[in-house]
């Protein structure tokens, strides 16, 4: 019997951002795309099953590589007073919205822990290895945003868990029998994180702020053992943002969001869009939730490196599209007042945070930078997997032969038809909630 799943009758969006009407096919044993024409002059067998996709797109699955929290949960909250130091109901957490997310389309995610106490780092991190669940998105990693950041530049950071990286900024016990003095930066990092976390298979990106004390230092060494380095909450000047990139830096974290406005005589973080090396150009984070960045901003950022653009939720617990308007508990003691895509806290004077769905973002995007919606969504699939490398760009964010059946089936408005996981249909919207949006001849061809 075969189980081989034929896409057709709609548009394959490919790595240059184009659409071309072609068929896909996948293997629902094994999880990946394949050869239609090789797989039935193997078997001689039609396929299992065939999906109309009645004009609409076909993309790889999307990659979230900042996201805090959704559906109630919040990835930096652990409850370390229960029985098992909270670790049971903390991976129940990261199954509920692997489950929930692939509604908007998510098929892999990197967990975003923002800054913490440092005991929490090992522990939090720890849980957060590649994990897959039944029907649900892939846990890739775990992305720490921070305590290394700059003070000036903090955001919804708490000011007081924020360290530099230099040794003397960490607390010692001298009298301790198993105490063993802290010399370099290196060794500030590697107690903070863990050695075992920064050395654990899958995703693991940090933001820093190389202009924090002792942090420049150690940009290199966590580039060489394989964590992706971004810049973020960083009050940088651009000749620091260009060493730091040099020495291996890959990212920036949400552009234009917790960094200086950009100058003429010093456009800093942000000036790095603008260098005339393109290997000194890195991939930017972007909240393209209509909050975070005037849409004319967004404009700006994509025409100067849009290859480059990565999109990010840099959503919070309260993530969630069934979630109505109005006011929510956040975290003990804390109230949020949900309106809209945004999340505001600290007395309802400005937007804390973003419950934009992924999907929504892009659809953004190609509204604010006047493209083809299927140029917009390599900044969900091709460019987060190719700036995270290794095994993620061998095997997603592409609608190739061997790579990953991670896949979302989208109108041309943005809306989520239906999302795969390893050749498993996971999702399928409801009846009525679909739109094809544009004529085929509003779109990429």
């Amino acid at each position: 019997m075969s189980d081989v799943v034929r896409f057709t009758n709609g548009y394959l969006a490919l790595p240059d951002g184009t659409a071309v009407k072609a068929d896909l096919y996948i293997s629902s044993s094994t999880g990946k795309i394949i050869s239609g024409q090789a797989s039935f002059y193997t078997s001689h067998l039609p396929p299992a099953r065939v999906i109309d996709l009645g004009g609409n797109i076909l993309s790889p699955g999307f990659i979230d590589v900042q996201i805090n929290g959704a559906f109630g949960v919040d990835f930096s909250e652990l409850d370390v007073d229960a029985g098992d130091g909270g670790e049971g109901a903390y991976v129940e957490g990261l199954e509920k919205v692997a489950k929930r997310i692939v509604a908007t389309g998510c098929t892999s995610l990197v967990p975003t822990v923002i800054t913490q106490k440092e005991e929490l780092y090992s522990k939090l991190l720890r849980l957060l290895q590649p994990r897959s669940t039944p029907q649900g998105a892939h846990m890739l990693g775990y992305h720490a945003e921070g305590p290394f950041l700059h003070p000036h530049r903090r955001g919804a950071h708490s000011s007081a868990l924020l360290m530099t990286a230099a040794p003397s900024s960490v607390p010692s016990s001298p009298t301790s029998p198993t105490f063993t003095p802290i010399q370099s930066p290196l060794e500030v990092v590697e107690r903070v994180y863990g050695k075992a976390s920064l050395d654990q298979p899958g995703v693991k990106l940090i933001t820093l702020a190389p202009d924090v004390e002792g942090v420049m230092d150690c940009v290199a060494n966590l580039s060489g053992r394989g964590v992706t380095v971004s810049i973020g909450h960083s009050d940088a000047a651009l000749e620091v943002a260009v060493e730091a990139v040099e020495k291996g830096a890959r990212m920036i974290t949400h552009l234009f969001n917790a960094m200086p406005p950009i100058h003429h005589r010093d456009p800093g973080v942000i000036g790095l869009l603008g260098h005339p090396l393109p290997s000194s150009r890195p991939y930017f984070g972007l909240i393209v939730d209509g909050l975070h960045s005037h849409p004319n901003t967004v404009r700006i950022a994509y025409s100067a490196h849009k290859d480059g653009c990565v999109v990010v939720t840099d959503a919070q617990s309260p993530l969630d599209p069934m979630l109505e308007d109005g006011l929510h508990n956040w975290r003990p003691g804390v109230m949020f007042r949900k309106k809209g895509d945004a999340v505001y806290a600290r007395q309802y004077s400005r937007a804390d945070g973003s419950c934009c769905p992924l999907n929504t973002c892009l659809h953004n995007l190609s509204t604010y930078a006047s493209i083809p919606l299927p140029e917009a969504l390599l900044a969900a699939t091709y460019r987060p997997a190719q700036m995270l490398g290794g095994p993620i760009a061998r095997r997603k964010g592409q609608l190739k032969e061997g790579f990953d059946a991670d896949l979302v089936v989208l109108g041309w408005d943005g809306t989520v038809v239906s999302t795969w996981i390893m050749g498993e249909e996971v999702y399928t919207a409801p009846s009525g909630q679909v739109g094809s949006g544009l004529s085929l001849k509003d779109t990429a061809s």
